[in-house]
């Protein structure tokens, strides 16, 4: 077959898209990579074994539910209760999947295996691409890339930090990985409906804070996404190209 222009076109725009996302990635995932090392040192302080440690990173793989259950076990507490902490945590992961499900697809076992990589980080670098076979790749990207570096970060905090103490403060960790999601977000307050989201989801984290326990905050701020039915979404950015685009421009 004779390769078309548009073809060859298309052939180099998705080119410059993987660039991106795969620069995207990587950002992310040195800025979340600290974060394994203080999880292993973690485990380590907790009692864990090396093997429950790296039990953890592959088999659970989400940051804030593995320093949880950690933290519970550690501090004494039932399995169960680390159990449910880590649930509650990662509930947000099924708002990640209906979003992403269009781009995810194939057989069953590849779905399977995809839905382990359905992390915050993942689901922010491959939202940053409009076509559903770009959005997979930077999905894939983003999601191999952390859980690889995770888990290597996770045997080096076991083995080389496990006195260190308060890793994550000591060094100013705390604002690494807030900084990086900040960059991925901030394009994308260009669009009326994705700004009145992030305003709204803010605000009911903010006023929940004092008053429930840590963690709600952030769950509760998804009903941030109702505040969209109250703006108006002009012609562009109601076939997605303009709200979804706009985080790699």
């Amino acid at each position: 077959m004779v390769e078309t222009s548009d073809e060859r076109l298309d052939g180099t725009a998705d080119a410059v898209i993987r660039r991106r996302l795969r620069r995207q990635a990587a950002s992310i995932t040195a800025a979340v990579a600290p974060f394994g090392i203080v999880f292993g040192a973690s485990a380590a302080t907790a009692g864990l074994s090396l093997v429950e440690a790296l039990g953890f990173s592959i088999f659970v793989f989400g940051g804030s539910s593995q320093f949880a259950a950690v933290e519970i076990l550690g501090d004494g507490g039932s399995v169960a209760s680390a159990a449910v902490a880590g649930l509650l945590l990662n509930v947000r992961s099924l708002a990640f999947g209906v979003i992403m499900a269009p781009a995810l697809t194939g057989a069953f076992w590849q779905r399977a295996l995809m839905s382990q990589l359905m992390i915050d980080e993942s689901t922010a670098v491959g939202l940053a691409a409009t076509e559903r076979r770009n959005r997979r790749y930077g999905f894939l990207v983003g999601g191999l890339s952390v859980f690889v570096v995770w888990n290597l970060m996770t045997l080096l905090g076991f083995v080389a930090f496990s006195g260190a103490g308060d890793l994550i403060n000591d060094l100013g960790l705390d604002v690494a990985g807030p900084a990086a999601f900040l960059a991925l977000l901030w394009p994308r307050l260009g669009d009326r409906a994705q700004l009145a989201t992030a305003v709204a989801g803010a605000v009911i984290a903010v006023v929940l804070i004092p008053f429930v326990p840590a963690g709600v905050p952030i769950l509760a701020s998804m009903f941030g996404v109702l505040a969209a039915r109250f703006v108006t979404v002009s012609p562009k950015a109601s076939d997605g190209s303009s709200t979804v685009g706009s985080a790699h421009e």
